[in-house]
C-alpha cells in the first residue's frame, strides 16, 4: 500500500505476475470509503484494509466496492465485501484458473513471450490452495449504470460506461477534483481490445468520450497514474489506429 494523494491509497499484489497485477484504489471519504477493484482474491484484501485502518487510527467501516469490469485481476477479491457494484454488462466468474496458459486462453489474450509458462502467482496463501482452480466465491453485485453517482460525502464519483475492453467496462470520474479512475478502459500500455468479449467499435466510441473528459489525473487499472496529456496521447493514438 502506498499513499499517492491525500486520502487515496494505491494497492497491488506483490506476488502476482505483472500481467495480472491490477491496481486497487482506496479512496477514504468523509462518510464512506470507496474501493475500486479488488485484485485476484488470492489473499484477503478486506483483512489488509482493516489492518491498515487500525494502523491509521481510523474506525473500520464497510466500503463501497466498485468493479471496473469482471476480469479476475480486478474482481477476484470482491466476494468478501457486502456492497459491491458493477455494470450489468459484465459478470465476474466465481471459479477460474491462475494457470497462465489457461487464463490467457479463456480471455482470448494474444500470445506474449513474457507470460509465464506455469502460474501467475509466486506465493501460496495457504496449504492446499490450488491456483489452477481458483475459487473466488459467489459475488453479490448491485448494478450501476452510466451517470450513477457514488457519494462519499466529500467526493462524488460519476459512473462512466466505457465498453470496448469488455461490454461492462466502466470508469469513475470526480469532476470537481478532475480525477478519473479508469480501470482497463485506458492505461499507459498496450490496450487489450482483441479478447473474446472485446469490441473495437465500442472501444473507439469510449476513447472519444475519454478524449473529451476534463480531468487532470488518471488512476488506471494497471501501472502508474498519469496526466491529461498522456490520456490525450493514448486516445489519439487509438483513434488513429495505432497501439
Amino acid at each position: 500500500m502506498r499513499d499517492v494523494a491525500p486520502g487515496l491509497i494505491q494497492i497491488d499484489e506483490p506476488y502476482a505476475h505483472e500481467f495480472v497485477r491490477g491496481n486497487i484504489w482506496w479512496r477514504q471519504g468523509h462518510d464512506r470509503d470507496l474501493i475500486v477493484d479488488t485484485g485476484l482474491g488470492v489473499g484477503s484484501l478486506k483483512q489488509a484494509l482493516e489492518a491498515e485502518s487500525h494502523a491509521q487510527g481510523r474506525l473500520w467501516r464497510e466500503p463501497i466496492v466498485v468493479l471496473t469490469h469482471g476480469h479476475l485481476d480486478h474482481a477476484g477479491g470482491a466476494a468478501e465485501f457486502d456492497d459491491v457494484r458493477a455494470h450489468p454488462g459484465d459478470t465476474p466468474a466465481a471459479v477460474t484458473s491462475l494457470h497462465a496458459p489457461t487464463f490467457a486462453r479463456q480471455l482470448g489474450a494474444p500470445s506474449d513471450p513474457s507470460m509465464p509458462s506455469d502460474m501467475f502467482v509466486t506465493a501460496s496463501p495457504r496449504t492446499g490452495w490450488d491456483p489452477a482452480v481458483h475459487d473466488v466465491g459467489e459475488i453479490t453485485v448491485t448494478a450501476v449504470e452510466d451517470g450513477d453517482v457514488i457519494d462519499l460525502g466529500d467526493r462524488q464519483y460519476e459512473v462512466l460506461h466505457l465498453p470496448g475492453h469488455t461490454p461492462g467496462s466502466l470508469a469513475l470520474v470526480d469532476r470537481a477534483n478532475r480525477e478519473l479512475i479508469s480501470g482497463d478502459a485506458v492505461y499507459d500500455d498496450y490496450l487489450l481490445d482483441g479478447l473474446h468479449e472485446s469490441n473495437q467499435d465500442d472501444y473507439r466510441v469510449s476513447m472519444k468520450l475519454l478524449a473529451a473528459l476534463e480531468v487532470d489525473v488518471v488512476r488506471p487499472g494497471h501501472g502508474a497514474s498519469f496526466d491529461r496529456y498522456v490520456l490525450d496521447r493514448i486516445a489519439r493514438a487509438y483513434l488513429a489506429g495505432g497501439p
